[in-house]
């Protein structure tokens, strides 16, 4: 037990020692060398114990809070760090936890305390309960310290409440640009981006926050025009400007764009993160450019030396499943150290889609031998497999595993695997069974997915019935018109194909004629994929 504190004077520790405490290991030497040598009831020491374990060094916030239960009565330094490093964790909600056991033990905060508190219910939303603060504030008489109005200005400004942030704002006497770019970023969050715009320009000092702020709202209106000009315009850039353009470029469907900025942001010199990457390899995936995935993926390996996280991981599994190579995301799956449910997915996802049904399957098996619990996602996989291979027994037992046993509700994809198993297997009657006790309404995709299977089998009389619900939920869908017609031309029965012909006709459906993925307007971005394969090719060369 760390003794009480008390007024006597111990030998100080000096700085040195506390900037060679980097890692949880060195900070458990040092705990312990206090308490043997008796400075665990120094309160320098303890408050610099504290600061490291709580603020210095990453992930060592759970052995703070095993060492501040053992202070007896830690003062309000102690008090504050806990609440820093409680709010700056992964589970903020310490914090709150913190400063009830601070107001039980009548504790009186001062203005560092509440900005912490406040900050935790602007990650949590917790809306009621920052109100609640913002009235201690105001009894407390804290509402006019900058670092605390600013505080409340960004949490009320976040969780939505933009006219009392605006008036926070306006009773300002002196503004800090912290204010400014709080206030700012709740308009832009809202995509209120005229009046966010009007702010910035406003602004009479512009910190890097405020111009990403602006970027990043332009990016998620999808205006990329203004988002660049804005990119243009900034004095200096960090890895979240560059992140907030290339993400942008991407979700835009921009992938030629998104790689030239990238290549640019490698010129300059800036360093990329895990949300370049990411980006990036959405890019690869949605574009099926294997070759540059490959080099991103070189780049990864360069950058982290070969210690990805899970996202990262996870997104590359999914970026070589979807561009055909699923041997190389079988390799990065075994090299995933920290795998998740999404990364299990993945490669289930994979290996289904590409047909290897006994793969899937076992990669099912070993997911629950390693005690992670399946969730839709893994079953989407694993009836697709099913279906494919033909595995009826198989495709029913999963589909009850996941009702019985995981208490998963089926959606609308579980219903269309089963649908599309049934119906490849030659299993009609059971198929149009099973679409009748749904306990969700069937969608044109499950009826298509019948009549897909009654022109297989050659089946007029169920497919008729598949057209007649499918048509009674959409009409100008031509495929579907083509498919009822198919059954009948399979079997023969000329003058019901024309008949569904003729309907087409007379309701002005119009077949679209057919086109290769990649057309005249991919060749662009086909010629840069392959120019930025060659860079990429260039920087991987030894020197």
């Amino acid at each position: 037990m760390i003794r009480k504190q008390n007024n006597s004077i111990a030998r100080p520790y000096r700085s040195k020692l506390w900037q060679q405490c980097t890692t949880i290991q060195s900070l458990k030497r040092i705990h312990a060398y206090m308490i043997i040598n008796g400075f665990n009831s120094n309160p320098s020491a303890l408050r610099e114990l504290i600061y490291a374990s709580a603020i210095a060094i990453t992930g060592a916030m759970n052995y703070a809070h095993q060492l501040f239960e053992q202070i007896t009565e830690p003062d309000l330094f102690i008090w504050n760090t806990m609440l820093r490093g409680s709010v700056q964790s992964p589970n903020p909600i310490r914090a709150i936890t913190l400063f009830a056991q601070m107001e039980r033990k009548r504790i009186g905060p001062d203005n560092f305390t509440f900005p912490f508190v406040i900050k935790a219910c602007t990650r949590l939303s917790w809306v009621q309960m920052g109100r609640t603060l913002h009235g201690k504030v105001v009894r407390i008489g804290f509402e006019s310290n900058t670092f605390v109005r600013n505080t409340l200005i960004h949490f009320h400004a976040n969780c939505g409440e933009l006219g009392v942030a605006r008036s926070l704002f306006d009773g300002c006497e002196e503004r800090d640009v912290v204010a400014w770019s709080a206030l700012t970023a709740g308009y832009a969050r809202r995509g209120e981006l005229g009046v966010a715009r009007r702010l910035f320009n406003e602004m009479p000092v512009k910190d890097l926050v405020s111009w990403n702020v602006m970027i990043t709202g332009y990016v998620k209106r999808g205006e990329m025009g203004c988002a660049r000009e804005l990119f243009d315009e900034v004095p200096e850039r960090d890895v979240v400007t560059w992140n907030a353009m290339i993400a942008g470029y991407v979700l835009c469907g921009g992938y030629k764009e998104a790689f030239e900025m990238f290549e640019e942001m490698r010129r300059v010199g800036e360093r990329p993160d895990e949300v370049t990457m990411l980006s990036l390899l959405s890019a690869c995936t949605d574009t099926g450019a294997l070759d540059v995935g490959q080099r991103i993926h070189s780049s990864i390996m360069e950058i982290s030396s070969g210690n990805f996280g899970t996202l990262l991981g996870n997104a590359l599994i999914d970026m070589y499943a979807k561009c055909g190579s699923i041997e190389k995301a079988l390799e990065v799956f075994r090299g995933v150290r920290e795998k998740d449910v999404s990364t299990w997915n993945s490669i289930i996802g994979g290996l289904a889609y590409h047909g290897h049904a006994k793969a899937t399957i076992d990669m099912f098996v070993e997911m629950r031998k390693q005690r992670f619990s399946p969730n839709e996602i893994t079953f989407v996989g694993v009836l697709v497999a099913c279906s494919h291979a033909g595995m009826v027994t198989e495709g029913r037992k999963y589909f009850d595993l996941m009702k019985n046993e995981y208490s998963i509700d089926p959606n609308i994809k579980h219903y269309g695997c089963m649908v599309d198993m049934l119906g490849r297997a030659g299993l009609l009657d059971e198929a149009f069974k099973f679409v009748e006790t749904m306990e969700i309404k069937p969608n044109p995709i499950i009826w298509r997915t019948l009549l897909g299977a009654c022109t297989i089998q050659g089946n007029v009389e169920l497919g008729r019935i598949a057209n007649e619900r499918l048509l009674a939920m959409r009409r100008d869908e031509s495929g579907d018109y083509v498919l009822l017609s198919n059954v009948y031309a399979f079997t023969g029965e000329w003058d019901g194909a024309e008949k569904v012909r003729k309907l087409m006709d007379d309701r002005m459906v119009r077949k679209e004629a057919g086109c290769s993925l990649v057309d005249a307007n991919n060749k662009e971005l086909m010629k840069f994929l392959f120019d930025s394969k060659q860079k990429l090719d260039a920087r991987n060369l030894p020197s």
